[in-house]
Formats: C-alpha cells, structure tokens, sequence
C-alpha cells in the first residue's frame, strides 16, 4: 500500500470514530467504569475500537491492531489505536478529547491523525508527505530561544521546572498540546508516561510538520516512558532544564 492510501484509510476510520463518538459525548445515560489500572473508559471507548477493528478487519485482512482498550495482534503492520485521547475530559464534559490513529510498519510509525470532534479540528500526517489540519498544511514555529518559548507540561513538576525559564507556560495536556506544537502555537510540550497510543499519532504529525519527538534522553520515544515534543530548535534546551 502507498502512503497515501493509508492515509486515506486512516481518515476513513477517523470518519468512523467520530460519528460514534460525538453523539456519546455529553449523554446522559453515557456509562464510564474504572479498569484495573485505575484508569476510566467509557461506553464510548470501547464502541469505537470495536468498530474500527472491524472495519480494520474487513478492509486490511492480515493488518494488527494494537489498541488500548483491546490489546494488540499482530508484528509487521498494525494499526495503534487510542479510540478516546482524554477520556477523563470526555467522561465530565470538557471537549479536548480525540480518536488517535496510527500506522506503524516493521516498526516505524507511517500515518497518524488526530481527530477531536468536539473542537471541530483535526490533524493528519504520513510520512514524507507533510503534516495538515483543517485541511491547510502546517508546520512548526521558529522560536529558538527558551525565553521566548510557549510551552505545556502534563506534570507539574516539569511546569515547575520550566515556567521560570520560558515566555510562556501551562498544563494544557493529552494530545492537545502535541498538535499545537506542529501547528507552531506552542514551541514545546512535556507528557508524562505514555503508551504507544498515546503518541504514535501525534509523532508522525509533528515530525511531519518539522517538529521532533523524543524521550527525555533524546532517544526516540518509547512506551512507558515520558514524551517530549518540540520545533526541534529548543529541543535539546526543554531537556536539558526538565533533568
């Protein structure tokens, strides 16, 4: 398959996700438990990574999918799916949330979008091809000095450890700040722990828009640890002050 037809399918499925979603967002009998992990899911994430597992399954026979409400299959090519980014925020009404969808072959991250409904926004990505949203092409800013830097933080002490040093700083969160900093709104942004769903989409709309993604030791990002997304020219300076 081109990477455009990924891309193209990958869209499709975010089309899928989002009609299931949306109606589900602010309902009232919308149902959230807590997992094992201590974590919430909702009625709303478990439809939607059925359904694109089944769409997955009768489109792309012989393609995975690793999702986190399901699990993974598969080695070579699959899908990684996080059917709501958020959920917290989706379980109490507040619309930053979003369906995340990845492409990894052989081990390297091809597609991603982003898809948040509830802002009317979304983002896209596959490699080589550039980086959009709203259907316009965008890249990152070209800040390069920490003391004019805007940037976001998931834990606070990494907000500690940055907002004496920087223009700008608040705990935006979630996938939200990782596509505003390939949009240029944000120079920099600060997660904690994630899983390979948790930045696989967002990875390839960052890197695509000029950015770069990575774990605190620079290395590329790795699950179960932080994630660190900049422009790239305040990379190295956003890790060198979160230790």
């Amino acid at each position: 398959m081109s990477a455009g037809a990924d891309l193209a399918f990958a869209l499709e499925l975010a089309d899928v996700a989002d009609a299931l979603s949306l109606p589900r967002f602010r309902a009232a009998d919308l149902r959230v438990e807590t997992k094992s992990d201590l974590t919430p899911v909702t009625d709303a994430d478990r439809t939607v990574e059925r359904a694109l597992r089944e769409r997955i399954a009768a489109a792309r026979p012989g393609e995975g999918v690793f999702g986190e409400e399901e699990g993974g299959d598969g080695d070579g090519v699959r899908w990684v799916l996080d059917p709501i980014d958020g959920t917290r925020n989706f379980s109490r009404g507040i619309p930053v949330w979003a369906t995340l969808i990845a492409l990894e072959r052989d081990g390297a991250l091809t597609v991603g979008v982003v898809s948040a409904p509830a802002l009317g926004r979304r983002w896209w990505a596959a490699r080589g091809e550039g980086a959009f949203a709203g259907g316009e092409a965008i890249r990152v800013s070209g800040v390069d000095r920490v003391d004019a830097a805007s940037v976001s933080c998931s834990l606070a002490r990494d907000l500690a450890a940055l907002e004496p040093r920087v223009w700008h700083a608040r705990g935006i969160g979630d996938f939200w700040q990782h596509v505003l900093v390939a949009e240029g709104a944000l120079d920099a942004a600060v997660d904690a722990r994630l899983a390979l769903y948790d930045y696989a989409a967002f990875t390839v709309i960052v890197e695509e828009a000029g950015g770069r993604v990575s774990a605190p030791d620079g290395g590329a990002p790795r699950p179960g640890e932080p994630v660190v997304s900049s422009n790239g020219l305040l990379h190295d300076d956003v890790l060198a002050l979160i230790g």
